[in-house]
């Protein structure tokens, strides 16, 4: 996979197909990146598990917080990132050691680490590099272009919003 440039169509994929995200680096702190996308994520129907041994027990958003990926009640379908690259390293390693192997890694912005990458996709997981799933998942839907962003995504409709899970009408008949 070459990680300069994801197609639209892996990106969405990925986002069609993830119910469950943990997310590693979960800050219960209202002005931290990773708060902002776990409130975004859960308001787009995910089920989000946080990840944080200094929260562990506590809630984030009404979300029980774990000390571990090993604590979780099952294996998630993605592991979303937001630590930096080198400790990315280790998530991803203990993430392999594990019998407990999600669909997708996704390393936050600024979160790159190649050979991590390539271990995780030799395993057989998707790994997506320095992005943003509420970025990826607003652009996408042409929620973001909403306020004037440029989504790289054109459309003479504006998506009609579902309810139930996922009601970004991303998927076509959707």
């Amino acid at each position: 996979m070459n990680h300069d440039s994801y197609p639209d169509s892996y990106i969405k994929a990925i986002l069609d197909e993830v119910k469950t995200v943990a997310m590693v680096g979960a800050s219960g702190n209202t002005v931290r990146p990773s708060y902002f996308v776990l409130k975004y994520m859960l308001s787009k129907g995910y089920e989000v598990w946080p990840i944080n041994p200094g929260h562990a027990g506590k809630e984030i958003l009404g979300q029980l917080t774990y000390a571990s990926l090993n604590d979780l009640p099952q294996p998630p379908d993605m592991v979303d990132i937001f630590r930096n690259s080198d400790a990315a390293a280790k998530v991803v390693d203990d993430i392999l050691a594990s019998s407990r192997l999600p669909k997708v890694i996704w390393m936050q912005l600024t979160v790159r680490n190649e050979a991590a990458a390539q271990r995780a996709e030799d395993a057989g997981i998707k790994v997506v590099m320095d992005r943003c799933p509420k970025i990826e998942y607003g652009r996408l839907s042409g929620e973001i272009g909403w306020v004037g962003v440029n989504s790289r995504t054109l459309s003479s409709k504006r998506p009609a919003l579902k309810s139930g899970y996922q009601h970004r009408g991303l998927k076509s008949g959707h």
